[in-house]
């Protein structure tokens, strides 16, 4: 328990630094747009893509992997339970809306780094731009209040996770 204790004393501490900052309208700016680019067109978009170029296999890879994401996620945030920062923190208010109501892993950087794990390993030049991708995708849930960094880093190791072992199972077939 105490180190649940900790790891939200962390998360509270890093999360008003974050919020502290001096040029934090130009952040909150940058943080929408990032986070509005894993909202989940991207994602259609790559399977369209890939469809189109009859890339098949890599499409069901692609395809098996965001499911699976999707399920696991569900079940954590569901089983975690944990509170958002403006249901956690006293006179708080977010400057989005979340689409849910719990906030452990961050769904959103959990799909950016399955989306960077998955498209680096077939194109492996693509693999530092979308890493950064991904990690500012993270960085902007907290920069809009809706993720404390701790959502954000349970989010990304789900993410590459279910990727690399979505990977090393198509590679057994």
């Amino acid at each position: 328990m105490k180190l649940l204790e900790n790891i939200q004393n962390y998360d509270v501490i890093t999360f008003k630094w974050c919020l502290s900052r001096k040029n934090r309208k130009l952040m909150v700016g940058m943080a929408r747009w990032i986070s509005k680019t894993a909202d989940g067109h991207l994602y259609v978009i790559i399977a369209l893509v890939l469809l189109v170029q009859h890339e098949y296999r890599l499409c069901l890879i692609v395809a098996s992997a965001f499911s699976i994401e999707r399920c696991l996620y569900f079940v954590l945030k569901k089983g975690f339970r944990r509170k958002r920062p403006p249901q956690a923190l006293p006179n708080y208010k977010s400057v989005i809306e979340p689409g849910d109501q719990f906030s452990l892993p961050s769904g959103h950087t959990s799909a950016a780094f399955l989306a960077a794990t998955l498209i680096s390993a077939f194109v492996p030049v693509t693999a530092s731009p979308l890493l950064l991708w991904a990690v500012s995708v993270g960085m902007s849930r907290v920069v809009l209040g809706v993720h404390f960094p701790s959502d954000t880093f349970a989010g990304a190791i789900l993410g590459m996770s279910i990727a690399q072992a979505t990977l090393i199972t198509f590679s057994y077939l």
